[in-house]
């Protein structure tokens, strides 16, 4: 069976809904445990609302093209997430764990978007075009952030944990 170009970034757009939706429950529930790292939590939860938005541009697209999100994918992309904080919370580490997760998670989320910045073009739908290049900036931005941070979060962890009246796991 083939599928069309269009039928491809159809796909493919509901894919990146349904991971925005994982990301918004893996962030929401990540900043809702972060006790200790106010910079780190204000980031996420900066980035949380970024999320919300980037799944109505997509939303948006479906729409254009006469399509809706999975609710197959998003249940699975929520059932991800609620399997992530369930395995990270008894973590002695949980706060380091959950920064390289969103790390990773991040640059899975800009790769994801170049493949659709390109799928569109292919079809020449600008407005996905340009609404994904929007996203993959906010992207790219997070997973800088990220790793720009990873040191001074690993360094306050080291430190709370090396305290044993302080709690650093989160």
């Amino acid at each position: 069976m083939t599928a069309s170009k269009q039928d491809n970034l159809i796909d493919w757009l509901r894919d990146a809904h349904a991971m925005e939706e994982q990301a918004e429950k893996m962030l929401s529930a990540q900043a809702a445990r972060l006790e200790h790292y106010p910079q780190l939590r204000q980031r996420i939860e900066q980035h949380i609302r970024e999320t919300q938005e980037q799944r109505q541009v997509i939303e948006g697209c479906l729409s254009r093209h006469g399509s809706s999100p999975s609710t197959l994918k998003d249940m699975g992309g929520k059932l991800m997430a609620l399997g992530q904080a369930i395995g990270g919370a008894p973590m002695s580490d949980e706060v380091i764990k959950g920064a390289i997760a969103g790390y990773v998670f991040e640059n899975i989320e800009i790769a994801t978007y170049t493949t659709l910045i390109a799928a569109a073009a292919e079809i020449g739908d600008s407005e996905t075009q340009q609404a994904c290049e929007r996203i993959l900036e906010q992207e790219k931005a997070m997973a800088a952030w990220l790793l720009e941070d990873l040191p001074a979060t690993t360094r306050a962890f080291l430190e709370r944990s090396a305290d044993p009246d302080l709690t650093a796991k989160r």
